[in-house]
């Protein structure tokens, strides 16, 4: 499972960093790495472009979980480097932006946009499988998300306009739905087809969303 991200236009990052002269980029040597948008040949690459800016680049690196705690670790070892930045240009997910913003008081600016959590296909294609919404059905639905799945995100289906197992949105994709119900006959649980699923609440948790695992 891995959080897909895709890097900013250079515009939009230069508008970022717009009266930020000097930068320090960190890139992500898990999930960014393995979606070729903040390893270490894309934060070279950065690192060109923004001279070609005109931006003074203090130094650069590639947190090995930019998420998870070792991110202090990283910022204590480029203290130096960062604390002689304007900001710091950072090449991984939302989740290692937030965490690098905990550690310093420098600007932290996202080079990438977060898209959502999937799994890999095939080497270096990646579909969503789920979209976290705190309401999870997959018990009843053969392991198949119909948030993510499903064009229209139904928690009940089919809808009419599914046609030889094609959604009616995207013809060339399977309907989620069919996809449910084979999966439901092989576990001889097609009961389950009939069961209502209430309205999701997107709202099911106030933001910002906290928990306590015991």
């Amino acid at each position: 499972m891995k959080s897909i991200t895709k890097q900013k236009t250079l515009e939009e990052i230069g508008q970022l960093l717009d009266g930020l002269n000097s930068v320090f980029i960190a890139g992500c040597g898990t999930c960014a790495t393995m979606t070729h948008t903040g390893g270490i040949e894309e934060v070279a690459a950065m690192k060109l472009s923004l001279q070609e800016l005109g931006k003074t680049v203090t130094g650069t690196t590639v947190i090995p979980a930019a998420c998870d705690d070792m991110t202090q670790e990283t910022i204590k070892k480029y203290e130096d480097a960062i604390g002689s930045a304007d900001a710091m240009l950072i090449m991984s997910c939302a989740m290692g932006v937030h965490r690098v913003s905990l550690y310093h008081k420098k600007a932290v600016i996202p080079a990438l946009d977060t898209l959502f959590i999937g799994l890999e296909d095939n080497y270096g294609e990646f579909h969503e499988v789920c979209a976290q919404c705190g309401q999870c059905v997959l018990g009843e639905t053969g392991g198949i998300c119909p948030v993510t799945a499903c064009h229209k995100g139904l928690v009940n289906g089919p809808c009419g306009g599914t046609n030889d197992g094609k959604c009616e949105v995207d013809k060339n994709r399977d309907c989620a739905w069919t996809l449910i119900h084979n999966k439901l006959a092989e576990q001889k649980r097609l009961d389950l087809m009939y069961k209502y699923q209430p309205p999701k609440n997107y709202q099911v948790t106030p933001k910002p969303k906290v928990t306590k695992i015991t």
